[in-house]
């Protein structure tokens, strides 16, 4: 229903041809284009998230935490001055742009801790502004990135402190321990370490979240196929009883026949009603229903329909009060039961049984036979339906033919479903 849409309208967002679905929106834009197997960002500059309280409290931390580190090492180090506290600025503001450009954000933190380090400042927490770049970088897919700026960064720190210290700051200062260069070297690969499992953890949980999704899409399809073919089948069926009558009827009884056609109209109209709400709920994802579902109130309504297609159903006890879910599949069973004996039974008459046990719907419909029509033992889509809709409320159906040649569907559901619950 293109012009439904306007003109110029594009297909809906979500469906956008070789695009993420909407659920990989989500997430970081450098996941999201490993997820959908580009190299462009599929976010635009625009819509990229800013991540500016991460930033502000990161900056602010490292500024505060420098600071104290260098009260801490007076003597030891070179004082902070405001160029430190420039590189320190700059190495966690950079931080902004982590999701848009992981790479480019790590590359320029590692050279800003490379400066700082090597201009002789404080040892601090400047180190955790390369943390999060490199955490960025490797969730966001950029693993070899990632490794090769970490090695460029122990490499560097390694060059500082066992080469070139004789010619940088604080003069007079000796080669660091090479204890020390394990513990870099080690913090360094336990970083790693630690992002490479967010990011397994991450791509596990998008792909158990698109089974899912395809799972409720599944599930969602079946349940709208059961809904047509029960309305139709029932409907078609009356319809094409009525149509047989009016037509054998036609030049008899003309007034038979007008009631047969209008027994066809309204029947009809009911399926389109019906199948109408089915679609409305395509269109409208999660929107309310316009009308009730239907249930076993309306058990009187099949009976009436079943008597104008030729059939006399006898009903034997009341239904009890279900949960919605109980009361539509019960409702779709008999009808389904009815439309079988309408379509593939010898006989005219069907019996009706409700009663209640315990915690549990029992619902029979007999008929006596014998089975006509190849198709008469109930290996269609009806039959199997059925099944589905039970066992989606964690009840049970049996159905097949009698010893005396007629043919039963006994349904045990519970009364309250496990979908209302």
């Amino acid at each position: 229903m293109d012009e439904q849409r306007g003109p110029g309208a594009g297909p809906p967002e979500r469906w956008r041809p070789g695009g993420p679905p909407r659920w990989r929106r989500h997430g970081p834009p450098g996941w999201i284009r490993r997820a959908a197997g580009r190299d462009e960002d599929p976010e635009p500059a625009g819509r990229a998230r800013w991540p500016w309280p991460s930033t502000v409290l990161l900056t602010a931390f490292v500024l505060i935490g420098s600071g104290f580190a260098d009260h801490a090492q007076t003597g030891e180090r070179v004082a902070l001055d405001p160029p430190g506290r420039v590189l320190l600025f700059v190495s966690g503001a950079l931080l902004l742009w982590r999701w848009r450009h992981p790479v480019a954000v790590l590359c320029g933190t590692v050279a800003a801790v490379l400066l700082y380090l090597g201009a002789g400042y404080p040892y601090g927490p400047v180190l955790l502004t390369v943390a999060v770049a490199c955490f960025t970088a490797v969730v966001s897919g950029r693993r070899y990135a990632a490794w090769a700026a970490m090695g460029a960064l122990w490499a560097g720190h390694l060059l500082i402190v066992h080469v070139l210290y004789r010619w940088l700051p604080p003069s007079g200062d000796d080669a660091a321990p090479w204890t020390e260069e394990i513990v870099v070297a080690t913090w360094a690969v336990a970083l790693l370490a630690v992002s490479e499992l967010a990011r397994v953890r991450r791509e596990q949980w998008a792909r158990e979240r698109a089974r899912a999704e395809r799972r409720r899409a599944d599930e969602e399809r079946l349940r709208i196929a059961r809904e047509l073919h029960d309305v139709l089948a029932h409907s078609i069926s009356v319809i094409n009883v009525q149509a047989g009558v009016g037509l054998a009827l036609l030049d008899s009884d003309p007034e038979q026949a007008r009631t047969a056609l209008t027994t066809i109209k309204a029947k009809s109209k009911e399926a389109l009603g019906e199948v109408r709400q089915v679609l409305d709920t395509l269109r409208a994802p999660g929107a309310a229903p316009r009308t009730p579902a239907p249930g076993l109130d309306r058990l009187p309504e099949l009976v009436e329909q079943a008597a104008s297609a030729g059939l006399t159903v006898t009903v034997e006890g009341a239904p009890p009060r279900l949960s919605p879910g109980a009361d539509l599949a019960a409702f779709r069973i008999v009808q389904e039961a009815l439309t079988n004996v309408v379509r593939h039974s010898g006989s005219r008459e069907a019996r009706v049984h409700i009663e209640r046990r315990e915690r549990r719907l029992r619902l029979l419909v007999d008929d006596d036979g014998p089975a006509t029509g190849a198709d008469a033992g109930g290996t269609g889509n009806g039959l199997a339906g059925m099944r589905e809709r039970a066992a989606a409320l964690g009840g049970t159906i049996e159905a097949g033919t009698r010893p005396d040649g007629g043919f039963r569907v006994l349904a045990l559901l519970p009364i309250e479903s496990e979908e209302d619950r």
